[in-house]
């Protein structure tokens, strides 16, 4: 299966202890061009704790928008660009939505933010 950047993905985010982590959703935040290569992605957590959009490394995600819904989120979320994980094709198990131009806009800005890049 081949995913995009901006796919909003239900995955198995590795806990930061090692152990198996737990099934949540995640944003593919990985280019285009080494999607379509690699067999591991690059996945910024998505939380329903929107404590973590206070900070400029995190984002909302307000489903009654037309870009909140189209992420197939089931609440309103933030996107923690301080927890980004490594995962493999095997353990994304769909796609449920994608980010909007707009949304996709405050990832970057969210990453910048979290990776101190200008």
């Amino acid at each position: 299966m081949s995913y995009k950047r901006g796919d909003v993905v239900m995955t198995r985010i590795p806990h930061t202890s090692g152990d198996r982590g737990k099934k949540r959703p995640a944003v593919i935040v990985q280019a285009d061009q080494y999607n379509t290569k690699l067999r591991h992605f690059i996945v910024a957590e998505i939380t329903s704790n929107l404590a973590a959009a206070s900070d400029a490394s995190g984002f909302r995600i307000d489903l009654s928008t037309p870009d909140g819904i189209a992420t197939g989120l089931n609440q309103d979320s933030a996107v923690c660009c301080l927890f980004l994980a490594t995962v493999g094709e095997g353990v994304i198990r769909q796609v449920i939505g994608s980010l909007s131009p707009n949304l996709l806009k405050q990832l970057d800005d969210c990453l910048k933010a979290a990776l101190q890049v200008t």
